[in-house]
């Protein structure tokens, strides 16, 4: 929610592009999280669907370094949302190291 919190603010001229990517990206990695977690019973889908939002943070990180980059956040914000997203990022490889930890 931060993310489309923040993203109000950016400029008009960025709605269909910066504004739409990170908030598309941000939400694509708790949803793929979602859908990993309803086909935990299959260990493949699992790590898949786990990959899938590591991609997606990896892009969220990207749209927030433009962010910061064309002065739309200041660093403090950037910085505080990319320690946040850095431990997203590791509970995340984790769980695609150790899927039998999580699966039925």
């Amino acid at each position: 929610m931060k993310i489309f919190e923040i993203s109000k603010d950016f400029p008009k001229e960025e709605k269909y592009s910066l504004i739409d990517q990170i908030r598309r990206s941000s939400r694509s990695v708790t949803s793929n999280i979602a859908e990993a977690w309803a086909k935990k019973r299959y260990i493949k889908s699992f790590v898949n669907k786990l990959s899938d939002s590591l991609g997606e943070e990896y892009e969220t990180e990207v749209w927030l370094d433009y962010s910061r980059d064309c002065k739309y956040i200041s660093n403090e914000i950037h910085d505080e949302i990319m320690n946040e997203y850095d431990e997203v990022r590791k509970m995340l490889i984790s769980m695609i190291n150790h899927p039998d930890k999580w699966c039925s």
